[in-house]
């Protein structure tokens, strides 16, 4: 049975809960053929001392988003996704109101998965660019 992309994302979010996605409240919004998107509030919980959102959040958002497409594209039944490897320039700074990570895949290998991820504001202005790669091992039998 193929899952509809609501229950996708569904069952994304659900298994969030009690790790640091809902603690810093991300959530997995859209997806398509090779692109997953999240966002994440940019709130005090988030900020750096200054009142700006923290590079660190924005790389976990970037992590988070390009993992879980990686998961989306796998065989879960006979493999595992880590991360090896992220990337982050930030560009622009933010407040408040809610960023977007839109991780698409430069390279969907069967060992090793390479992801841009886009992270952008509410007006579509550039934030962060992030890389992402992942690798994809077999489970044990």
């Amino acid at each position: 049975m193929q899952l509809s992309k609501e229950m996708i994302l569904a069952k994304a979010n659900e298994v969030s809960k009690n790790t640091l996605m809902e603690t810093l409240d991300i959530e997995m919004v859209d997806y398509g053929e090779d692109f997953l998107v999240a966002r994440m509030p940019v709130t005090p919980k988030v900020h750096q001392p200054d009142g700006v959102l923290h590079g660190g959040a924005t790389a976990a958002l970037a992590e988070s988003v390009g993992s879980f497409a990686s998961h989306i594209f796998t065989d879960l039944e006979h493999y595992f996704v880590r991360g090896l490897e992220i990337t982050a320039n930030h560009l622009k700074s933010v407040k408040e109101g809610y960023v977007y990570a839109k991780a698409t895949f430069l390279h969907k290998g069967r060992t090793t998965q390479l992801l841009d991820i886009r992270v952008t504001d509410e007006q579509d202005n550039l934030i962060s660019v992030c890389r992402l790669s992942t690798i994809s091992l077999p489970l044990k039998k």
